[in-house]
């Protein structure tokens, strides 16, 4: 009696599987709606380019360096023509020095407004994130941010090794950068100027 019922259960099951697969199968062999059915999607357009806005530059005028020789000298209101004689060698040799003095201010604003440094290197920002006592723990947090991606440099000072991450052109974009390291590698650092290694 026991196998009887365990063939007659094992057909019923078969029946329900086979009522199952009909009852999913059937109605897509008897329809042939898919086959006519398109899909059509209405995308909007693609949008347009944006405007970018035009920026004018100001042309700088910046001066001629006038050789020494070339400087016409200043001649002062003669009272008399004897001392017109002798005022004249005088004033020249004022206007002489004073003319590398006026150079020199015209020289540091150029630098300044063209973002380089007084070695004609470009400005450039780094941040500091340790001074370590020790060359081979400055080595170590080098190397450990050097393989997550960041460019780390090491320069040495009074004793201590300085790890820095830079540089890069924009202090906005080392304050980002700092903001970063604080995040993701949980150091505390602070935006200074690069300065390229002496030697």
């Amino acid at each position: 009696m026991a196998v009887l019922d365990k063939g007659l259960k094992q057909r019923i099951v078969g029946a329900l599987v086979l009522v199952a697969l009909a009852v999913i199968f059937l109605p897509m062999l008897f329809s042939r709606e898919d086959e006519l059915r398109q899909v059509s999607v209405d995308a909007p357009a693609m949008p347009e380019r944006p405007v970018m806005p035009q920026i004018e530059l100001e042309p700088v005028s910046v001066p001629e360096p006038v050789a020494e020789d070339e400087v016409p000298p200043v001649e002062p209101v003669p009272q008399t023509p004897a001392e017109a004689l002798a005022d004249v060698a005088p004033p020249a040799a004022v206007a002489q020095p004073a003319q590398p003095q006026a150079v020199v201010p015209q020289k540091v604003e150029e630098k300044a407004a063209s973002g380089l440094d007084a070695n004609n290197l470009p400005v450039s920002w780094s941040v500091q994130l340790a001074s370590l006592s020790s060359r081979a723990g400055a080595e170590k947090l080098q190397q450990t941010l050097r393989s997550k991606g960041y460019n780390a440099y090491i320069r040495s000072f009074d004793g201590m090794n300085r790890v820095f991450v830079g540089p890069v052109i924009e202090r906005a974009e080392a304050d980002r950068l700092r903001d970063q390291l604080n995040r993701q590698q949980k150091l505390n650092g602070f935006v200074v100027r690069f300065q390229p290694e002496n030697g």
